[in-house]
């Protein structure tokens, strides 16, 4: 099993501070940290059913982390494009005994993949350190209210219109500097909030109101989002705009996904959200040995 790159303080590694997330401290390495992903759903685009039981998710995320995962990232309500809305009730329902069981038998950093306020409060109560908001803070006007409250770490995620809509016909002037300035506006709100810098996440949104080649623009400009000072998360995935490239199905994404991988390792992201954890650790490992040596 992995060792997490836990820390109790505020310890640089590289240029970024440590993220903090409630008790827990996260460094980051050379290498992108892996998110894994555990969806308690039964209809995500990719991974739906999988792991619905409680002693199926709990089971997956376990291995997740033995597979070298360094955060969970534990969600209950599909944001696939099209997707209804799930019930307050049914996401607690799915979310917070799989997060209860997880924390006490994991040391790996748990986040919470929701837009609702509530949810995210039981989460943390739970054992979740981190709040991923899909909504980037803006579908729930509790959230950022919490947010400061629960001093969790958090990922504040661009999407444009929302799961139901966000894929019907998305249009940016430019889709890297659109991004950036939202995020320079929900930044503001958040340090208005009292939430400090060294909590915050930036994930420009992959496939959530996007087209292919706004996905394939926001790829080849990590850099420009590394500018802004945060590190920055990206989750593509087993996306739909990999079919769009490899004319594969959702099943025979993973290729394409660690050749995304790779491309962002080269670019110095920070977070990978990921589904198949061991597959993209070792072509992270084999990237990182050679690059190493290549003068």
């Amino acid at each position: 099993m992995n060792s997490h790159p836990l820390e109790s303080s505020t310890e640089q590694s590289g240029s970024l501070p440590a993220w903090k997330c409630g008790s827990q401290s996260i460094l980051f390495g050379q290498l992108p940290l892996l998110m894994g992903i555990l969806n308690v759903t039964p209809d995500s685009f990719s991974d739906g059913g999988e792991a619905v039981k409680l002693e199926t998710a709990v089971k997956k995320g376990l291995q997740l982390v033995k597979e070298g995962a360094d955060i969970l990232d534990i969600g209950g309500e599909s944001t696939r494009p099209g997707a209804e809305p799930v019930s307050l009730d049914e996401e607690l329902k799915r979310v917070i005994p799989a997060i209860k069981a997880l924390s006490v038998q994991t040391q790996a950093p748990i986040s919470i993949d929701t837009t609702k306020a509530e949810v995210a409060r039981q989460a943390i109560q739970a054992g979740a350190t981190i709040i991923n908001d899909i909504s980037g803070f803006t579908f729930d006007q509790d959230m950022i209210p919490l947010a400061a409250e629960t001093r969790a770490g958090l990922i504040c995620m661009h999407i444009q219109g929302t799961p139901q809509t966000m894929q019907k016909n998305p249009e940016y002037q430019n889709v890297v500097t659109d991004i950036k300035a939202w995020f320079g506006e929900r930044l503001q709100l958040l340090f208005q909030a009292g939430i400090e810098q060294d909590r915050i996440v930036l994930d420009p949104g992959l496939g959530f109101g996007k087209t292919a080649e706004h996905n394939l623009d926001i790829l080849s400009h990590i850099q420009d989002f590394k500018e802004l000072g945060f590190p920055i998360l990206i989750g593509h995935s087993r996306k739909r705009f990999l079919s769009k490239l490899l004319n594969r199905s959702v099943e025979e994404r993973l290729a394409g996904t660690i050749g995304v991988s790779l491309a962002l390792a080269n670019q110095s992201v920070d977070i990978l959200r990921i589904h198949d954890v061991a597959a993209n650790r070792d072509a992270l490992a084999a990237w990182d040995a050679i690059s190493q040596r290549v003068s």
